[in-house]
């Protein structure tokens, strides 16, 4: 099952990539024409946001929401993977904690789900297409996302 490990390594690869501000790391998740949906997550609380098209969008968009602005920590539990070839499928809890780094009474703790698609890249596997659905939140999403 060594596949199965490097498959969720993408998602430690996200999660950890956001909460160290470490764009390298985040980037190595995506492939090249990612997709990433947080609209069902996002609907929870009335926010619209876009779909997100191409790591470099992506990347650029996330870190910028938090950088400086708000500290993180994801935790990755309960993965199943499928592997068929060089495409795989993920799905996974994750809980992310999102803290205003000015004001840290000012937070949103989210468990969602994650739904992902990913491929082979060299030795590696990256994500292509992740849609994240919310299953509970407690705190404040506003003040985070906008």
């Amino acid at each position: 099952m060594p596949d199965h490990l490097e498959i969720v390594d993408a998602l430690y690869r996200f999660g950890l990539g956001q909460d160290l501000e470490d764009r390298e790391l985040f980037a190595s998740s995506f492939a090249a024409d990612a997709e990433l949906d947080f609209r069902p997550a996002a609907a929870r609380w009335g926010a619209r946001p876009p779909l997100m098209s191409g790591r470099d969008a992506i990347v650029d968009t996330i870190l910028a929401l938090f950088s400086g602005r708000v500290d993180t920590t994801h935790q990755v539990t309960n993965p199943r993977v499928t592997v068929d070839g060089d495409t795989a499928h993920l799905t996974a809890l994750v809980e992310a904690q999102h803290l205003l780094s000015a004001d840290h009474g000012t937070h949103a703790l989210l468990k969602n789900r994650y739904d992902v698609d990913l491929v082979r890249d060299g030795d590696r596997w990256v994500m292509r297409r992740v849609v994240i659905e919310n299953a509970w939140y407690t705190g404040d999403p506003l003040a985070i996302f906008g």
